[in-house]
């Protein structure tokens, strides 16, 4: 989401690590810089002034200007600045602290996204802690709005509130409260009607159902790519009701991440999830250090372990480290792993949460890699479907008329087949190279006696 402004921003702090004395002047140049940056990605001019103010203060001082790098210190204090920006250290948890059932209303424009991540929350609060959740729709203006919410909750796996034709939104939510009240639910999410824009009815409708309600979140779904406008719907939603929690949706897509570093200036309400993804699983917690690190080229390396530990299937993953074991990687494995990769989400946003993610993507972009998406694993995947079992198992049968019989069954052509088997041989023998070292000799000579062309003795 952030590619834009962490690629302006790597190169004003590339420059300011290459100077090893730092002045005011070098120091006012690059918040120059940064604050263009920032304008460019749609943040907020208020809030672009307070964060410049805020870093110039701290990033002027002598401790800073005559450290031994003097650079790097500057690039800590945005950080730090960018971090408290977007809510300081930790995610903002979801209030569950209120007697059952707690109601959560869910509000927002149309086309927000707002009845989605209904479901998603849904889902993450029956999976993940394990609670009693009813889902209740009140939008009785956009057609099949109730029916879309019921098929979510039946793909969560989650209860719905029957639909009663002819009610009011305000008649729907007391009778969700007292459905959740006899049937012991834990939490009833209501999922309000939305507009194209906001308007006086709209308001007075959140503010009647927020009144009968007391929800316990008043979570505000609002659309990243929308960039500023999302920051004028959250002011204007914060004034009229009070939010407690904004959710952001779209945070996967190719927005310029202004509204993001907005939100908590203009609300004074935290970031509490993000969707990131079409998935119904598709909703994670905002982790503003997270975010600031990715932003600034870091990376977000304990996101990327915790969403391959989420993916990752730990029995098959200790059959495949057996398997390796005894040198039996074969292309059924090989097709195992491209399909848990393909399950951690989008590649650009894994790619997103490794330190010089932009080096790396513009890298890929030069070597002609641009098609770095799902669509490329699906296709190696669907070359490996057109094999026999034979074939997959003992990868060395394949030759001229096999390729030329599997290109065909999987709709690519005998370049891709090839180029599939070269990936796969290349893996097979850093497996062998990894079993050959053991733990010791890998902790010893370290990545690089896995790469190719290596003749270090074993």
């Amino acid at each position: 989401m952030f590619e834009s402004l962490t690629d302006k921003l790597s190169g004003v702090f590339t420059r300011l690590r290459s100077r090893g004395v730092l002045r005011e002047d070098d120091v006012a140049e690059a918040l120059r810089e940064v604050r263009l940056a920032l304008l460019e990605a749609d943040v907020a001019l208020s809030v672009v002034k307070d964060f410049i103010a805020a870093v110039r203060a701290r990033a002027v001082g002598q401790e800073v200007l005559e450290s031994v790098s003097p650079g790097q210190q500057v690039i800590k204090i945005v950080h730090d600045v960018l971090v408290e920006q977007l809510g300081g250290a930790g995610a903002a948890a979801l209030n569950l602290n209120a007697p059952a059932p707690i109601p959560f209303l869910m509000v927002g424009l149309q086309g927000s996204g707002k009845t989605t991540t209904a479901g998603k929350l849904a889902l993450r609060l029956s999976e993940r802690l394990k609670r009693k959740v009813l889902l209740a729709s009140l939008d009785t203006q956009r057609p099949a709005a109730q029916l879309q919410l019921a098929m979510l909750a039946e793909q969560a796996k989650v209860a719905s509130l029957p639909i009663v034709a002819g009610q009011t939104p305000l008649e729907i939510a007391r009778r969700a409260m007292d459905t959740a009240r006899r049937e012991v639910f834990d939490i009833v999410i209501l999922d309000t009607a939305g507009r194209l824009a906001i308007d006086a009815e709209l308001m007075d409708e959140v503010k009647a159902l927020r009144a009968a309600t007391s929800p316990a979140e008043t979570l505000l779904v609002v659309d990243a790519m929308t960039g500023q406008d999302a920051v004028n719907t959250a002011r204007a939603f914060n004034e009229a009701v009070g939010v407690t929690g904004i959710v952001l949706t779209r945070m996967d897509g190719d927005a310029r991440g202004g509204a993001a570093l907005s939100m908590r200036a203009v609300t004074g309400a935290p970031i509490k999830l993000v969707g990131a993804g079409e998935k119904i699983d598709a909703l994670e917690e905002f982790y503003p250090e997270r975010v600031a690190g990715r932003i600034l080229g870091m990376g977000d390396v304990v996101g990327l372990v915790e969403k391959a530990a989420e993916t990752i299937d730990q029995q098959e993953a200790e059959k495949l480290a057996r398997k390796i074991a005894r040198g039996r990687f074969d292309l059924e494995d090989f097709a195992k792993q491209l399909r848990q990769i393909e399950g951690m989400g989008s590649l650009s946003s894994i790619v997103g949460m490794l330190p010089g993610a932009g080096k790396l993507r513009a890298e890929l972009e030069r070597a002609g890699k641009q098609d770095f998406d799902k669509k490329a694993i699906r296709r190696q995947v669907a070359i490996i479907n057109s094999m026999t079992v034979k074939e997959r198992r003992t990868p060395d049968i394949i030759k001229a008329s096999r390729k030329r019989r599997i290109a065909a069954g999987s709709g690519s052509s005998v370049q891709e087949v090839n180029r599939l088997l070269k990936q796969f041989d290349d893996m097979s023998a850093m497996m062998k190279r990894m079993t050959k070292l053991g733990e010791k000799g890998l902790m010893r000579h370290g990545l690089s006696a896995l790469m190719p062309g290596n003749r270090r003795p074993f």
